[in-house]
């Protein structure tokens, strides 16, 4: 029976806790009386000018036309709020991929991490900490806290779900001008379920091998003309996820909007995830011979990808709770101002197992020629835990109008976060607390139960960081023609940030020494760009966005990093958007250059006080998506990026890691990756399908050389549909038929293997 790590918090992370938990509940209060107050001079008269009008603004009709949930019936989309106002996807001169909930639902992609793995261009780190650092045409977004949730900053590391996913929309390329700091490789924007007009209730039941057992449900009920009710329920268990790592995990949502289609549209969330998951760090790469250099490391061979060497103490544990109150003032036909405010809390406690060889890697064992069930693996700790809180509030006024006999659309915006982040260390026997070491175990012995009592770790105050941020943006698309629009935007952004570290000797309890470091950022980052659109179904674009990233983006500074000025990047494409004649299907290709400019790098000169921004790299090449009907009864979706130009252009003489180097390719960076799924109705009640995954090989980020890369794979899935009436449906998933082990996520030290053969099936009530 797997032992679990206590959920109970220690007495400093409580204490922490409750006092964010006061604060969190009184900025929400402060923030819903704000709001009221700042609307009350107008809503008697607009109450009255609703009422007199109702007839003629208020139609039922159309508002549940307008209302009609858009992510379970459509493989496509065609509009966006992700990026700031109401767009349509067509408008917007960038490469965008969007994953729907039908999409989600019909893949049973029940994580974050798992709708990324079905889009292209998408690798994992499997990082130090545990945590998923997602890279996007080779550059990082996790670390840069590209991950948001619904147009606001989502930076915490956890294991999101998608229980209460409406769809994920990646912007691919510089993305500051929109979303103020962040990396070269753009941002996965997850869209929340929202309350509609229109009634809709579901429940999701479904099972699995390795005992997996999952039900959502999704509850949408109208309770007044102008208010809905949305809430959202998700518990699911297994005790493998088939990559290794059991599930333990429950979450909910609810959500109230009032004044739906009204002139004052008010609306209230809040989340919550419990994560008791347990976690796969990894299996250590492995040579042929003992002769090998590392240029021939590869995975070891034989291993089901489901095996887990892990201790059974181990684990992923984590709660996200988030609440968030918003207000949309529709001024006009054409200008809306949308307002938000948000609080979050996280905390995260994980415990990892570092599988490596025993004895080194020099020994026959531990080479693919002596590899065998005796070969013995050591179970080392990581340990990763933290507590965030973050509070956020924004707001976007989206308008059109005419302006010297031209039309233009404004979007413009300002916003401010504050974020605190506490890191805690464990002490060793000598510091006060406890050394715990692991027992070993052999490959021929996977999942042997063995456990260590994690609850009696001492743990401290390691590190805290504490930021403000603020920023202040304006895009402006001006219709030159009919057919032709220049667009031209800018953002100015400030953040402050303080770090602590806290040290103990190593050989005592104390004294704690403290060593503070500051960082004061301000820069400004840029669009430009065209649409042409020559008639309704084809639009042309080309565009140039700036991006920057500062060293605090992680959490942390050091003595060097915190005097060094933000990384900066560049991103030039050019693509179209061609839909069909009937609308059915889109198709998205794009051309793009991504550019680092003055990537960071360590001062040969030992008495440098700052890092350098001397290295520059730069990833080129294709894009392609496809979504939609093909016929009436054939859906399809295409996701394809051709990378092959990825290189090191610039570099620091006393640069020796792979991939950062001059003239290097960087890690993680395929030259081919991406995914199709395709379906097809049979009958009116009976659909099939299927889909692979693929990507060409790829090297770990940061290795010493020589280098070396994981295989290139390619992943089967297949699916079949009845729709047993218009209340109850059934479904069969099989995911990786054949059972294939491939590298997933990769590190220099270690990879983490992609989910072996999953079989589920569920059953879907509609009532």
């Amino acid at each position: 029976m797997t032992q679990r790590l206590e959920p109970a918090l220690s007495a400093p992370r409580r204490a922490v806790a409750h006092s964010r938990f006061k604060r969190t509940v009184l900025a929400l209060a402060v923030a819903a009386a704000l709001d009221a107050h700042a609307q009350a001079p107008a809503s008697a008269p607009d109450t009255a000018a609703e009422k007199k009008d109702v007839p003629t603004l208020k139609p039922v009709v159309v508002q549940d036309k307008a209302e009609q949930p858009q992510g379970k019936d459509a493989v496509r989309a065609v509009t966006t709020t992700s990026f700031k106002g109401n767009q349509a996807l067509r408008d917007i001169p960038q490469s965008v991929t969007v994953v729907t909930e039908k999409l989600i639902q019909e893949r049973n992609l029940d994580t974050v991490k798992d709708v990324l793995h079905n889009t292209a261009g998408v690798t994992f780190l499997a990082a130090e900490g545990g945590e998923e650092d997602i890279r996007l045409r080779g550059f990082s977004l996790a670390q840069t806290g590209d991950i948001f949730l619904d147009g606001m900053r989502d930076a915490a590391f956890y294991d999101r779900d998608t229980f209460n996913l409406d769809r994920l929309d990646l912007l691919r390329g510089s993305a500051s001008m929109i979303f103020g700091r962040g990396s070269t490789g753009g941002v996965a924007n997850q869209v929340g379920k929202t309350p509609h007009l229109v009634e809709d209730r579901s429940v999701t039941l479904t099972v699995g091998n390795h005992r997996y057992n999952r039900v959502v449900a999704d509850i949408n009920q109208p309770i007044a003309e102008d208010t809905a009710l949305r809430l959202t329920a998700m518990h699911t268990e297994a005790d493998n996820n088939g990559a290794g790592s059991s599930l333990n995990k429950q979450g909910a949502a609810l959500a109230l909007r009032h004044g739906i289609g009204l002139r004052h549209e008010f609306q209230a969330q809040l989340y919550y995830l419990d994560n008791q998951n347990g976690i796969n760090y990894g299996l250590p790469w492995i040579r042929p011979t003992t002769a090998s250099t590392s240029a021939e490391n590869t995975l070891i061979p034989g291993l089901a990808p489901d095996a887990y060497y892990g201790a059974a103490s181990d684990g992923n544990l984590g709660r996200a709770r988030i609440g968030t109150l918003g207000h949309v003032f529709r001024m006009g036909p054409d200008t809306e101002l949308t307002t938000r405010v948000r609080s979050g809390e996280y905390e995260r406690d994980m415990r990892a197992s570092t599988v490596r060889f025993s004895g080194g890697t020099g020994l026959a064992q531990n080479t693919l020629a002596g590899f065998g069930p005796a070969t013995i693996f050591t179970r080392g700790n990581q340990l990763k835990v933290q507590d965030l809180a973050t509070k956020q509030a924004q707001s976007d006024l989206s308008t059109r109008f005419m302006a010297l006999g031209r039309k233009h659309h404004l979007l413009a915006g300002i916003d401010f976060a504050d974020d605190e982040r506490i890191v805690f260390a464990a002490r060793s026997a000598a510091q006060g607390g406890v050394n715990i070491t692991k027992p070993t175990i052999s490959a021929g012995t996977p999942n042997d139960g063995a456990a260590v009592e994690e609850g009696a770790r001492v743990l401290r105050r390691g590190n805290d960081f504490t930021a403000e941020a603020w920023g202040v943006y304006a895009q402006d698309r001006v219709e030159i023609s009919p057919t032709l629009m220049l667009i031209a935007g800018a953002r100015y952004d400030s953040l402050d940030g303080r770090y602590n570290q806290y040290t103990l000797p190593a050989n005592a309890a104390g004294p704690e020494t403290v060593v503070s470091y500051r960082q004061s950022v301000s820069a400004w980052s840029r669009r430009l760009g065209f649409l042409y659109q020559p008639s309704d179904t084809l639009s042309f674009y080309g565009s140039h966005g700036t991006s920057f990233n500062t060293s605090g983006d992680a959490y942390s500074y050091n003595a060097l990093s915190a005097n060094t000025p933000p990384e900066s990047s560049e991103n030039f494409e050019v693509g179209a958007r061609i839909e069909s004649f009937n609308k059915r299907l889109t198709t998205r290709v794009a051309l793009f250059r991504s550019v680092k400019k003055n990537e960071r790098n360590t001062d040969p000169d030992t008495a440098a006080t700052r890092l350098l921004l001397s290295g520059k790299r730069h990833a080129h090449g294709l894009e392609l998506d496809v979504a939609g009907r093909i016929t009436p009864a054939w859906e399809l979706y295409f996701s394809y990026t051709w990378i092959p130009t990825a290189k090191v252009d610039d570099a620091a003489r006393t640069v020796n890691t792979v991939g950062n180097r001059e003239g290097d390719r960087p890690g993680l960076t395929p030259t081919h990756s991406g995914t199709v799924w395709t379906t097809y109705s049979l009958t009116p009640k009976f659909r099939v399908g299927g889909g692979i995954n693929f990507r060409s090989k790829t090297a770990p980020a940061d290795v010493t050389a020589p280098a070396w890369e994981a295989p290139r794979y390619a992943t089967g899935d297949l699916f079949a549909e009845y729709n047993l009436s218009q209340t109850v449906s059934f479904k069969v998933n099989v995911t990786n038929v054949a059972d294939k082990l491939y590298g997933d996520m990769l590190y220099r030290g270690h990879y983490i293997p992609g989910p072996g053969r999953l079989v589920q099936g569920s059953m879907v009530v509609n009532f």
